[in-house]
């Protein structure tokens, strides 16, 4: 079995899909890191939920992240559909509305902003949503200078809102009370 550590990027170089090398800072390299620590955040909510409904959509999330996450790692304008990496389809972004839609009927209307929290699981799909926002904005920045796919930029817009809706639900089927920001001035 080959060993997990490789030595090449000693020199704050990494690859990217295809051997084009670039540094770990890169505006590319902090996108598709954004999305992993998206994709490990909701592996850890999954592991709290004892829902199985929600393990499995989250599941099917942290598949589509690792898609996302290849096609962000490559070279900009590279097709990834050569080295076997299907493109971010808009379809998986309907799936993500379906998905909201289904969750808010069962939710009461939201007329105050509310503080993230609540139980386990409820409190790490806030996490993960915060993050969400986070790879988008990483995503944007690197639309401005190099090739990024618009749908994975609404892919993320559009988990970040499933993921608030997720969360308000998590919190509600353990009981938890949302709690609303005070936004007054003191």
């Amino acid at each position: 079995m080959a060993r997990i550590y490789t030595r090449s990027g000693d020199d704050g170089t990494t690859g990217l899909l295809g051997g084009e090398r670039v540094t770990k800072d890169s505006p590319r390299v902090e996108a598709y890191g954004e999305v992993d620590e998206l994709n490990a955040v909701l592996g850890a909510a999954a592991s709290f939920s004892e829902d199985s409904q929600l393990g499995e959509l989250l599941r099917r999330v942290q598949h589509r992240l690792f898609v996302l996450g290849a096609n962000l790692a490559l070279p900009s304008g590279a097709a990834g559909e050569a080295l076997g990496i299907p493109p971010v389809g808009a379809r998986e972004t309907s799936f993500l509305e379906e998905a909201i839609n289904e969750v808010e009927v069962g939710l009461p209307e939201l007329r105050r902003f509310i503080l993230p929290g609540g139980g386990r699981v409820g409190a790490l799909l806030h996490l993960a949503r915060t993050v969400a926002r986070r790879a988008e904005r990483r995503c944007v920045a690197l639309a401005e200078g190099e090739t990024v796919d618009p749908e994975i930029i609404r892919y993320l817009n559009r988990l970040s809102d499933l993921l608030f809706v997720l969360a308000r639900q998590a919190n509600q089927r353990e009981g938890r009370t949302e709690r609303h920001a005070d936004v007054r001035a003191d």
